[in-house]
């Protein structure tokens, strides 16, 4: 979830923190009944992140596909965060002295969520790459590619995420009057520009470009090779090759669902950042906007569990078998006399 943010300079304050869009564009039980919804999607998604992680390792593709394995852990991550930051939140405490301070910078100013959800954001992109390379240069990757550069890829995701995250809340959050202020204090109002720019280009306009760039040659490739194993399909395929082509090609489409998806959610909160920033005077308007894109960003966060369910043919088996074999266990439990 982004932070719509007090630039509190010296010498002036602008902007507005979560807080201030509760009490200058709507009633303060709109931010318990949003916090509410945000930890029940949160146990939501923990359950479900948990699942398709069961899933993928019954099935034996978190060896055969560690990136979106990977992908899972972040958001599983992130869902378990959710709950306990929002649960927080709810709460309500006061802060004070350093145990306050370090609530703040840590939890209440959702800085370990962020950790998970950058982290997911970075893993997409190097899943794409990964799948570019494999599906338009597969000699290449087949000699070049070693699983040392996948996880020090999958290390470089947490780790470029925390780092950044810190980066910027330490120096822009502050505890004032018991509670926590994020992203507010900044040297200048160019300074909370820059920043509010890096990372709109940063966690969006760069993956959107990646994933375009990517998956567009992807796609090209694939319907080339469909054009080729149609051309010998007479002369008889093996059906090994086809079982696998099917299987790049269902990871694929579940990868552009889930790009796509991303693209999609994150665009209504990033408008509503800039918008408040370089238009005060839609302060008031902009306030059911804000939890309008909050809410679609935390549905993002929760939500690709489910798409992995419906489109992973892999994980798919796996939870259709569990839920038959309930249904099988209660129809011969209940035929016991």
């Amino acid at each position: 979830m982004s932070h719509l943010s007090v630039a509190m300079t010296t010498t002036e304050e602008t902007g507005i923190t979560e807080g201030d869009v509760i009490s200058s564009g709507s009633s303060r039980g709109i931010k318990f009944y949003f916090q509410l919804f945000v930890v029940i999607t949160g146990v939501i998604g923990t359950a479900a992140n948990g699942l398709v992680l069961y899933a993928l390792v019954a099935s034996k593709q978190h060896k055969k596909h560690v990136l979106i394995f990977h992908q899972n852990v972040l958001d599983l991550f992130s869902c378990f965060l959710l709950i306990i930051c929002y649960s927080l939140k709810l709460c309500n405490v006061y802060l004070t002295g350093s145990t306050g301070y370090w609530l703040c910078m840590l939890i209440l100013s959702d800085a370990l969520i962020w950790w998970g959800v950058y982290g997911s954001v970075i893993n997409l992109a190097v899943i794409s790459v990964e799948r570019y390379l494999k599906v338009v240069h597969p000699v290449w990757s087949k000699t070049n590619l070693r699983p040392w550069m996948i996880y020090s890829a999958m290390a470089f995701a947490w780790i470029a995420s925390i780092v950044y995250n810190l980066a910027v809340v330490f120096p822009t959050t502050i505890v004032l009057d018991g509670e926590c202020h994020v992203f507010v204090v900044f040297t200048s109002k160019s300074a909370q520009m820059v920043q509010l720019f890096s990372d709109f280009v940063s966690f969006y306009v760069l993956i959107i470009v990646i994933f375009i760039l990517c998956y567009w040659r992807i796609l090209a490739a694939v319907r080339r090779q469909a054009r080729v194993m149609a051309g010998h399909r007479t002369a008889g395929s093996s059906a090994g090759q086809t079982h696998s082509n099917h299987i790049q090609t269902n990871v694929i489409k579940t990868m552009i669902l889930i790009c796509t998806f991303y693209a999609i959610s994150w665009l209504p909160m990033n408008a509503v950042t800039f918008l408040w920033s370089f238009a005060p005077n839609l302060h008031k308007q902009l306030a059911t906007a804000y939890y309008i894109s909050m809410f679609l960003e935390v549905l993002y966060i929760c939500t690709n569990p489910f798409i992995y369910a419906a489109k992973f043919h892999p994980v798919k088996r796996v939870l259709i078998g569990m839920i038959i074999c309930k249904k099988t266990t209660e129809q011969a439990s209940g035929n016991v006399p």
